[in-house]
């Protein structure tokens, strides 16, 4: 029986290539949102990603995209309170959510930017693909499973993204997959693959790179 959300392998030099070139090219932050209405038009395919607070966000899109400030990191987590849209060539956009999980901010602004996500996540039609960012170190925790029910239930797919897998021993991380493939097999919306990385290392960066072009 084959292996429930296997780690994505690297593929083939072409697809590897055609991510690296998508990526080597024009990337410009176009606009924060905060409001539905603030969005810009659905005429590109997009990519969003989303974490909690501190699972290392900002340094993949960074490691992604080749630029060290694209987008910022900030120690105080829930501090990004908008959607940040970011233009990738001529016809796609990625998109870098608010963390959720945040315990620091007010009452008030948790519930708006949870209907800001709720409404984004269900209502975007130029939407391909959702990574769910968790942490190597930590797995699945609860403030996750909230966000994969919610793109269940708005029948989005979603594809689990492990950072800083460098901060975890060899021997840790099969323990580690268990725990995040038990949880996604709860999950319909979840794409059958785990991409592994490490923005530090530049582990999984390039599979990231190609599966984004493939969308």
């Amino acid at each position: 029986m084959p292996l429930q959300f296997p780690i994505a392998e690297e593929p083939d030099a072409e697809a590897l290539e055609a991510g690296r070139k998508l990526f080597a090219g024009e990337i410009d932050f176009l606009k924060g949102v905060v409001a539905m209405d603030g969005l810009p038009p659905a005429d590109r395919s997009e990519v969003c990603f989303a974490g909690r607070s501190n699972v290392g966000k900002s340094s993949l899109i960074n490691a992604l995209t080749g630029r060290k400030g694209l987008a910022r990191a900030s120690n105080t987590p829930g501090r990004t309170q908008e959607i940040n849209y970011f233009t990738l060539g001529e016809e796609r956009y990625l998109v870098d959510l608010p963390g959720y999980g945040y315990a620091k901010a007010p009452v008030p602004v948790v519930e708006k930017w949870q209907r800001l996500l709720k409404a984004y996540l269900s209502g975007r039609p130029s939407l391909r693909r959702v990574f769910v960012l968790i942490d190597a170190r930590h797995g699945v925790k609860s403030v996750d499973t909230e966000i994969m029910t919610m793109l269940n239930k708005s029948a989005v797919t979603f594809q689990a993204v492990l950072t800083k897998a460098d901060k975890i021993k060899d021997h840790e991380r099969q323990a580690i997959l268990d725990q995040v493939r038990t949880n996604l097999a709860k999950h319909p919306a979840s794409f059958p693959e785990i991409v592994v990385t490490s923005s530090e290392k530049g582990e999984g960066i390039p599979i990231l790179r190609s599966i984004i072009h493939g969308l």
